[in-house]
């Protein structure tokens, strides 16, 4: 299958039509990971004359400084160098799963033109997480032909009911508000038909600045004054998770600065508060750590592929398994902050897999 690879890739232009160079923007990412101009140099191989030049012609079109040099210290991004930086993370962040969807799309598209005798696709809508990307990933090392679509829960789940996808990849939340939760989605689910591919665990928590400086420490203190929260978009298991919370705490959402702002990821979420943009996001830890935030874990959700009994004959899903119970896939999950490869790969009914659910009377079965 011909693959596609869509980046996202963005600069400055200036009135007199002269734009900054995207790679003085790939440079001071660097510099920001690696500590200094020299050590970006180092790591990536660069000349540092030519980095340092880079850097110079950045700074006469803006007209400010990027990086601050200190003899025996070595560089550090100035306020408008890590700004830079921090909107380079979040374009990142925001935009990728939208690319990776779109660049799936074209693939299948250029398979019906040219790819007679191309072996069945299997159809994954699921919502983002790394755990997924992970397996998707592996999919594609395996030559195994995917149409991929990140989704939110609530349209992954349907996407499965309505014959749209041959597997629905979303979060349920364990303890507490697995009943509501599966109660929730029990409109797309079939009980008796449905089968449930484990991944992983995974723990979600409030995403803050390093030594939370706000003090925010339960989904209470997002009501708080001063307080500047970014969501989830509405329809993710996120954003499921946190109107729980709320509503056991008794917290109006109404008074959430910041609570109809969503983003499409964890990643964005993430990068959003590391960037000052926000004081508290609620996530996976994953990120949170990536961008050297605090995290404060408020709830396990179990990850899972949901499919139809009769599709797990199907070779694509067979080869989801076996990478599924393979051991290098599950030490790559369990490498990911927050995740545990738990029952990966295994099979089980919805009521198997979610006892806490009990059906009301008339409901799903």
């Amino acid at each position: 299958m011909h693959k596609v690879s869509i980046q996202p890739q963005w600069t400055i232009r200036q009135p007199s039509g002269h734009q900054l160079s995207p790679r003085l923007l790939e440079l001071l990412a660097q510099v920001q990971e690696f500590g200094s101009l020299s050590a970006a140099c180092q790591h990536t191989g660069a000349s540092y004359r030519h980095a340092w030049d880079l850097v110079r012609q950045g700074e006469q079109q803006l007209g400010v400084p990027l990086l601050h040099m200190e003899r025996g210290k070595g560089s550090r991004l100035t306020p408008l160098g890590e700004k830079l930086v921090w909107a380079g993370h979040r374009i990142v962040a925001r935009l990728s799963p939208v690319l990776d969807t779109l660049a799936s799309e074209l693939e299948v598209e250029i398979e019906r033109v040219i790819g007679a005798g191309q072996p069945a696709m299997v159809r994954v809508h699921a919502s983002h997480g790394f755990s997924i990307e992970k397996l998707l990933d592996a999919l594609a090392q395996a030559q195994v032909a995917v149409e991929r679509k990140y989704v939110g829960s609530q349209e992954a789940a349907a996407s499965l009911h309505d014959g749209a996808c041959d597997l629905a990849g979303l979060p349920i939340p364990l303890g507490e508000f697995e009943e509501r939760a599966v109660a929730h989605y029990a409109r797309w689910f079939d009980f008796r038909a449905s089968r449930v591919i484990h991944i992983a665990t995974r723990r979600q928590g409030l995403m803050v600045a390093p030594g939370n400086p706000k003090k925010i420490y339960d989904v209470g203190d997002l009501a708080r004054a001063g307080v500047r929260f970014i969501n989830r978009q509405r329809g993710s298991g996120t954003r499921f998770l946190l109107d729980c919370l709320l509503e056991r705490d008794g917290v109006d959402a109404s008074r959430i600065a910041g609570f109809e702002q969503g983003e499409l990821t964890h990643a964005a979420v993430a990068a959003y508060v590391a960037s000052g943009m926000a004081d508290v996001g609620l996530g996976v830890e994953t990120p949170a750590r990536h961008f050297k935030l605090d995290f404060l874990p408020i709830a396990t959700e179990c990850y899972f592929l949901l499919c139809h009994e009769l599709s797990l004959a199907k070779p694509g899903i067979q080869a989801t398994l076996d990478i599924l119970r393979s051991e290098a896939f599950q030490r790559a999950v369990n490498s990911l902050p927050g995740y545990q490869a738990h029952k990966c790969g295994q099979i089980e009914t919805l009521r198997q897999a979610f006892p806490a659910y009990r059906p009301r009377r008339g409901g799903p079965r």
